[in-house]
């Protein structure tokens, strides 16, 4: 008999075991369908591509103080209304670099024939002071990293312009991870000048932080430190960097410098914010966004033009379709993303974060996208897979687990929100950025699209999802 009744136990055990655990439902049917047709529609839209296009060439340029700036949030805010969304700029302080003239050249080198000079391509990092009117006048120290630097000392540095020979790891990006690639580089134009005038150097030059091979210079943002005096940054040229490190190695080499940037008063700006209310859960808030401003070298297509068109996309496509979210789904361009990230800090202090439901940015280009990178709890995967299974479809499947997903909403990341942002191609993003040839251009309208769709389908999936999202 004891033989019998365990017996039944075990078949009742493994009868048990053999039964699924009930799943809570995540997407209604409904859903699911609307989301394979938002994704068809958006992949035959082009309006993120005319938006783009607005942006770059009808605004242009849109450093943060600048006309362009503040024509871009008036634009943006227009189009938001005319699809009825509901709109308000949120003001913020920022700052007002402007970049003046720039120019380099060498005045002596070993070899050089009399009387001749050799010129050099150059711009301004952002944030840079002045030499003087006049210029600079001093022989170029090349260095390969802040230890090398540190080993030379105050007196082989002092009075001296310091030439960061640093290489953008081509093979790195040819990898798909430009990112790190960039990253490895960045730390040189954000703390060089810092790190040379502490030995005593007159300015610091930085290698280009990108992958071209063809004489353009990259800026960006750098900083001080006022503890250390502030001295004059540029970053130069694949090519330069290239021809003043192999003259370094002969003999002397000494460059003239001439920069005039100045940095104005601060002035007024804005985030502009344009929510399509839910019809359900209206005060929670899943983000899609984007930078207006840029650099002010190229017309800021790349970076970030279509990523604010992505998320103008998005809700320009459910207006179109008359699909209501039951969460409310927020366009947010953000402004000083670039030389400050005021827009991103002030949004993270006056919006409450536990109103966000998830959050979704696009500022890497708009290369094909081969899925979505997620930051947030790994207990959230199996919500997202089923939205990874409709992107597949279109070649955007996979899901890339990262602890920041975008720029901007790093500040809400850091707060817990659910982040997300489309998994982009990247081997070539870093050839344009920052540069003069961050145009309209470079924009495929096929992989804008294709974008646009990863950004739509997370988007009205987790403004529909059935259950909390884990965070």
């Amino acid at each position: 008999m004891k033989k019998i009744i365990l017996l039944v136990l075990a078949c009742t055990a493994s009868i048990f075991a053999q039964q699924p655990t009930p799943t809570p439902m995540l997407y209604s049917e409904k859903t699911l369908s609307d989301l394979q047709k938002i994704q068809q529609t958006v992949l035959q839209s082009d309006y993120a591509y005319k938006q783009t296009a607005y942006l770059s060439n009808n605004i242009g340029a849109r450093l943060t103080g600048s006309v362009q700036a503040e024509r871009a949030v008036e634009y943006v805010a227009e189009e938001m209304r005319k699809l009825g969304l509901e709109v308000r700029l949120q003001k913020l302080t920022v700052p007002h670099w402007v970049r003046g003239e720039e120019r380099g050249e060498l005045v002596e080198w070993n070899g050089m024939g009399a009387g001749t000079t050799q010129r050099i391509v150059l711009t301004a990092l952002g944030g840079s002071i002045a030499t003087d009117e006049k210029g600079l006048i001093a022989e170029v120290v090349v260095v390969e990293s802040f230890d090398e630097l540190n080993k030379l000392g105050a007196k082989n540095v002092e009075g001296k312009i310091v030439l960061f020979n640093v290489k953008f790891d081509k093979a790195l990006a040819e990898l798909n991870q430009a990112g790190a690639a960039y990253g490895q580089v960045g730390a040189y134009r954000g703390g060089g000048a810092i790190a040379a005038a502490k030995l005593g150097a007159l300015a610091v030059l930085v290698r280009s932080a990108g992958g071209s091979q063809n004489r353009l210079a990259h800026t960006g943002a750098m900083r001080y430190d006022n503890a250390v005096k502030k001295i004059p940054a540029a970053a130069v040229s694949y090519e330069d960097a290239e021809t003043i490190a192999y003259l370094a190695k002969s003999g002397k080499v000494r460059m003239k410098l001439l920069l005039t940037p100045k940095l104005l008063p601060d002035t007024t700006s804005y985030n502009v914010i344009a929510d399509l209310k839910g019809s359900e859960k209206a005060d929670e808030i899943v983000l899609v966004g984007g930078h207006l401003d840029s650099w002010d070298l190229g017309t800021g297509a790349l970076d970030d033009a279509v990523g604010v068109a992505m998320a103008m996309q998005t809700v320009y496509t459910l207006k179109q379709m008359k699909l209501k979210p039951r969460r409310t789904i927020r366009v947010v361009a953000f402004m000083n993303e670039e030389n400050g990230f005021v827009g991103a800090t002030k949004y993270a202090e006056e919006e409450n974060a536990e109103k966000h439901f998830a959050a979704i940015e696009g500022d890497l280009g708009a290369s094909h996208p081969i899925g979505f990178i997620f930051a947030g709890k790994p207990e959230a995967l199996p919500f997202l897979r089923p939205l990874a299974d409709i992107l597949n479809k279109q070649g955007a499947g996979q899901i890339n687990i990262q602890p920041s997903a975008s720029s901007d909403i790093s500040t809400l990341t850091a707060k817990g929100v659910p982040s997300f942002g489309p998994w982009f191609d990247t081997r070539t993003y870093f050839n344009y950025h920052h540069s003069e040839a961050d145009t309209f251009d470079k924009v495929i309208p096929r992989e804008l699209a294709e974008n646009a769709a990863v950004m739509a389908v997370l988007a009205y999936g987790l403004a529909n999802l059935e259950q909390p999202l884990p965070r």
